[in-house]
């Protein structure tokens, strides 16, 4: 594949130990992790590596998944400096796209995303916020019964399109449960509530918008070195400017990740995921033939450079 999307995941793709074979095998990752670890002000191995509770909180849980998409990028580069056509990610993930792109350097990309994270969580404090996703149900009809949910009081609000009869919801826990039985009767196979304490994507996050956009202001610089494709507008952005505006803006507005690839797709011939569990690459399944690599591991890596370099 010569001409390549890089994707990025969001929030959702952690697990305890993610990143572990990078550091074990990798200088350059050890190097990284030191970074980290001074840029936050504390241990990025023991959060990624200890079963402490941490990485289950927004404001953990964002700074390590951008790291370790950023490990999987930095280490594949040093080996196949390629320059893909396109970047984009799945929530947090388009930050992780914008630092890859040369947006951000590490140490400020981190305190972006533990800010991010950290205003997120003040934003749904003193409200019970939640997350739901819905099965098998057309956009359409959620979007519709989002909005009659809405006249009647409900705050409930569609946050992420994620692939073919795949949306997320976001709002009020009290709300979301409560309508969970309408979304079943408009045909949707499932509604299930996920396990999160913040309500992504939605007016909710009204309160986190500018503060996020001030510090971007202040660490971003540009122009990007390909250009990333926005969640909330499918854009296609290289400029600072366009670039804060956007990663605020994400906040209160869905991810439309299935819609993006859709329209990128007819100009790559694949995709590379670099970040743990595979998560996009699994939602690509279903929204395109194109092929979606993942680089996850130092297996992984070493699997896809040798597919790559062997096209070559």
């Amino acid at each position: 594949m010569k001409k390549v999307a890089f994707l990025f995941p969001g929030q959702g793709s952690q697990a305890v130990g993610m990143g572990q074979s990078f550091i074990e095998r990798s200088d350059q990752a050890r190097q990284m992790c030191d970074q980290a670890s001074q840029a936050l002000g504390y241990d990025m191995a023991k959060l990624l590596f200890e079963e402490d509770g941490r990485l289950g909180q927004t404001a953990y849980t964002q700074p390590a998944i951008l790291f370790v998409s950023l490990l999987a990028h930095r280490i594949f580069e040093s080996e196949l400096p390629i320059k893909p056509i396109y970047a984009m990610g799945h929530s947090l993930g388009e930050l992780s796209a914008v630092t890859a792109m040369g947006g951000l350097s590490l140490k400020d990309a981190l305190t972006v995303a533990a800010k991010r994270g950290s205003w997120m969580q003040e934003a749904c404090s003193g409200v019970e916020a939640g997350m739901m996703v819905l099965l098998g149900l057309e956009d359409e009809t959620a979007q519709a019964l989002c909005q009659t949910l809405q006249g009647e009081g409900r705050r409930i609000w569609p946050a992420n399109y994620n692939s073919k009869g795949q949306i997320v919801l976001a709002g009020l826990k009290p709300d979301l449960e409560a309508s969970a039985d309408r979304f079943k009767e408009a045909g949707a196979k499932r509604a299930m509530l996920l396990d999160m304490s913040v309500a992504s994507h939605c007016p909710l996050l009204s309160g986190a918008v500018e503060p996020l956009k001030a510090l971007l202001e202040e660490k971003l610089t540009g122009p990007l070195m390909a250009p990333v494709v926005a969640n909330a507008t499918g854009e296609r952005y290289t400029a600072k400017a366009d670039a804060v505006r956007l990663l605020a803006s994400q906040l209160i507005e869905p991810v439309h990740y299935k819609q993006a690839i859709a329209a990128i797709e007819e100009e790559v011939e694949g995709f590379i995921e670099f970040g743990h569990g595979g998560i996009l690459k699994g939602l690509n399944r279903k929204i395109t033939t194109k092929p979606t690599l993942g680089v996850g591991n130092m297996d992984e890596l070493e699997q896809v450079l040798d597919q790559l370099k062997g096209g070559a």
